[in-house]
């Protein structure tokens, strides 16, 4: 048996517990069972360790005409993944190695649509500035807390992996060049090294901080970046004083990121 992939009203992929289930060749009278104690267990997400959430990783699915006595749901890939890889399934090698492959297939061949290419071209110009890229920092580190039960003992471990920087990383190629490392931060750093990776940077914890998955924030970082290279679009401290070569950036837009750690809300990508 092979899985089907349906898409959400909000552009997401997801499958039917009843179909995993049946995948899984588990038996049928157990579904009850397995899927109240598929939607209660602990996974490690890309986001951290945590329980599925409600309309964010699962949602209740209703069908005309079916039997209302057995409920089910629609189940993110990264879910049903894990949920394939903690089962007693004999076959959960074969559907998780499905499902793992259709994530690859999922974040590579997103499509963004030319209002989002615009949007994106929007967020870039915003995130020249430092305190909007302070504001996605603090938002992606107050949501991976949340994640992992209050605690971000790794979270620079974390981020470093996810961005494909370390702060020791960035300190030997300063060094390499014979600048300074000492006492700099990694904005600092990067200021110095890559200003365009600032914006990248920004992007992927403003994305990663609205729940999206790793693959995906990345890509439109690196997309990001690519606008910034090819505008020429300069990275300028604004926490002190306004600067004059700032890129004409949508002021309704840059206050709702400097918002975000509060709202967990962006308007512009809903």
């Amino acid at each position: 048996m092979t899985l089907q992939v349906y898409i959400s009203k909000k552009g997401t992929k997801v499958v039917a517990a009843t179909e995993l289930h049946q995948a899984l060749q588990l038996t049928d009278h157990h579904y009850a069972t397995n899927i109240k104690r598929w939607l209660q267990d602990v996974y490690e997400f890309h986001d951290g360790i945590r329980r599925p959430e409600k309309m964010r990783d699962y949602a209740q699915r209703k069908l005309k005409g079916a039997n209302t006595l057995i409920r089910d749901y629609y189940l993110t890939i990264e879910l049903a993944k894990q949920i394939t890889l903690g089962s007693r399934s004999k076959v959960k090698l074969k559907f998780a190695k499905w499902l793992s492959n259709m994530e690859d297939t999922i974040e590579s061949t997103d499509v963004l649509s030319k209002e989002q290419v615009t949007k994106v071209l929007e967020l870039t110009k915003a995130m020249s500035m430092v305190s909007c890229q302070q504001a996605a920092e603090k938002s992606h580190l107050k949501v991976y807390e949340m994640r992992n039960g209050g605690d971000s003992r790794n979270w620079w471990k974390y981020r470093a992996q996810l961005m494909g920087y370390s702060a020791n990383k960035l300190r030997r190629q300063l060094m390499s060049q014979g600048k300074e490392a000492r006492g700099k931060s990694q904005r600092q750093m990067l200021q110095q090294l890559d200003q365009h990776e600032m914006i990248r940077t920004a992007i992927i914890d403003l994305f990663m901080s609205m729940g999206k998955s790793e693959a995906y924030a990345r890509n439109l970082g690196d997309l990001a970046k690519q606008f910034a290279k090819e505008l020429q679009i300069e990275v300028h401290d604004d926490r002190q004083q306004a600067s004059l070569f700032a890129p004409n950036a949508n002021d309704r837009l840059v206050n709702e990121l400097k918002a975000m750690e509060q709202s967990g809300r962006l308007s512009v990508w809903q």
